[in-house]
């Protein structure tokens, strides 16, 4: 069943709304995750505000567009909201040791390692890792979600609300910048591509 179809059931009936929960919660978890550094239990709590703002808004959802682009531009503002509240600035970079990311990456990497292999593609999600670090906020926020949640320039333009020139523009310059930093801290060769 598409989003939209869950939508209308979850407007009819308050029960259907698990099953949108459940379709994004992993997602938007991890998103989380990507883009703070911050403990599991704080990055649930943000996750739990999400879908508390995603059901209350959901009369005002416009079905012409597409929910998944809603419901991360929902997140974004959460997070943003989050350090608000804290009156302290969320360290807006890939989590430290977090074993579900660096798996997620070691995925997205190579998805059907043998031993030798797997342990190449660990060592080259810790610098991917490292190089998203090191990116200013406004590049690696559009690489995590064209990368990493695999989302489309216009996707990425109703999530951060640019036009989606300008997400095109921030991709490549991204792109330029994570290579520049990578052959710096020679995480890469100039004869590598990632």
């Amino acid at each position: 069943m598409d989003d939209i179809r869950l939508v209308q059931l979850s407007l009819e009936n308050k029960e259907a709304f698990y099953y949108l929960v459940k379709r994004y919660e992993d997602k938007l978890l991890r998103y989380i995750n990507r883009l703070t550094n911050i403990h599991t239990d704080e990055a649930e709590d943000i996750l739990q505000d999400i879908f508390i703002k995603v059901y209350r808004n959901l009369n005002g959802f416009d079905q012409n567009l597409s929910f998944s682009s809603w419901i991360y531009r929902i997140a974004h503002n959460e997070i943003i909201n989050h350090y608000h509240r804290n009156k302290r600035r969320l360290a807006m970079t890939v989590s430290e040791g977090n074993q579900d990311e660096l798996n997620s990456l070691t995925e997205i990497i190579n998805e059907d390692p043998n031993s030798h292999e797997q342990l190449i593609a660990q060592e080259n999600a810790l610098k991917i890792r490292d190089i998203l670090d090191e990116l200013p906020e406004k590049y690696r926020e559009v690489l995590i979600l064209f990368f990493l949640e695999e989302m489309s320039y216009n996707e990425i333009s109703d999530v951060l609300r640019k036009p989606p020139g300008t997400i095109a523009t921030l991709i490549n310059r991204g792109k330029k910048k994570f290579k520049k930093i990578a052959l710096k801290n020679n995480l890469i060769t100039d004869a590598q591509s990632l």
